[in-house]
């Protein structure tokens, strides 16, 4: 059964590879661009996973436990995962995608993302973690505090994302034919992916279930779960959740390699620089947060907990800040050299 982790990852890093379904250029489109294109996106794979999640909960199939409110952990934590995943030029399935792309840069972020995300939940960093999560406030989901089925919410936000939908993006001129120039060729679409992802999340909670693990996706506490076994053996940590992770990025590899965009591409020196500190960031902001923008932002708010709309919105705000302090102002010193640069003689 474990290795229907397996099979989700790749499934799901193929989706996210094609897709280009980042957080990370989500938020940072807003801050930057005012798009809002692949802010909706997101937002419509919480809607179809949401409703999924509910009627899976009616049925009785499934039982999630939404984590109880740790305000300060979270809304910090987040904040500097935000800051992270600008640096690191990707969210943590964006960088994990991005690997199996062949962005050597993703790989540095991703191992010292998972390397970090152990030493907070196991090693040097499990106290200050453990004693921030620990504050928690009698809060764990938005229905449950307004004394209303989940429905309610999840009625709001499916109503509220399909009155946002946008038009299909234009599909480049076909150089092949069938199934293989959906899957390789054409420019999918952003909430036509989005709904994949939505159902596909969906699909992980019974997946997980079945193998004792009651979660959804996640992203932070598999991948350091990763790190704990390749440094203790301990087969405990080889958990559905591990499987999963490891998915995708063959899934990813095959995706890119299918559309001709695999190839090594080693960063330049200040890119490394930025990689190193965004995975170290991403590891500290998570682990304290209790999750990235896959275990908080997409599972956690589909299930209407404090906890995931509040990493929500500090996550999105820790991306404004990074893009502010790390794109626009290199943008700005870039273009100063460029004027500054002596004309070449003709």
């Amino acid at each position: 059964m474990l290795l229907t982790g397996f099979a989700l990852g790749v499934v799901l890093g193929f989706v996210f590879q094609r897709g280009r379904f980042c957080v990370t250029g989500a938020f940072r489109d807003v801050w930057l661009s005012k798009s809002t294109r692949w802010l909706t996106a997101f937002l419509v794979a919480i809607s179809v996973q949401a409703v999924l999640v509910q009627l899976m909960t009616s049925f009785g199939w499934i039982a999630p436990e939404p984590d109880q409110l740790a305000i300060w952990a979270v809304a910090s934590g987040s904040f500097v995962f935000g800051l992270g995943i600008v640096l690191a030029g990707g969210c943590a399935t964006g960088t994990y995608y991005r690997s199996g792309e062949g962005l050597i840069g993703s790989w540095i972020a991703l191992g010292l993302y998972a390397f970090t995300s152990a030493a907070m939940k196991r090693g040097v960093g499990k106290g200050v973690a453990d004693t921030l999560k620990g504050a928690t406030q009698e809060a764990t989901t938005i229905h449950e505090t307004f004394h209303v089925s989940p429905w309610v919410p999840t009625a709001a936000l499916v109503v509220r994302q399909t009155q946002n939908a946008q038009a299909p993006i234009a599909a480049l001129p076909p150089q092949k034919t069938g199934i293989t120039h959906v899957l390789f060729e054409k420019r999918w679409n952003p909430n036509a992916t989005a709904l994949i992802v939505g159902v596909l999340a969906a699909a992980a909670y019974p997946l997980s279930a079945a193998t004792g693990r009651n979660a959804g996706l996640g992203i932070t506490t598999p991948s350091a779960n990763a790190v704990s076994f390749l440094a203790t053996g301990d087969s405990s940590f080889a958990d559905w959740g591990v499987w999963f992770v490891l998915g995708i990025i063959p899934g990813s590899f095959i995706a890119a390699k299918g559309s001709g965009e695999f190839r090594l591409r080693a960063p330049d020196a200040r890119t490394a620089v930025r990689a190193v500190w965004g995975g170290i960031f991403m590891g500290i902001g998570a682990s304290i947060a209790g999750g990235c923008t896959i275990g908080n932002s997409l599972v956690q708010s589909a299930l209407f907990s404090w906890q995931g709309w509040l990493a929500f919105l500090f996550t999105f705000l820790g991306v404004g800040a990074g893009a502010k302090a790390f794109v626009q102002s290199h943008r700005r010193a870039d273009a100063v050299a460029r004027e500054a640069a002596p004309v070449p003689a003709r």
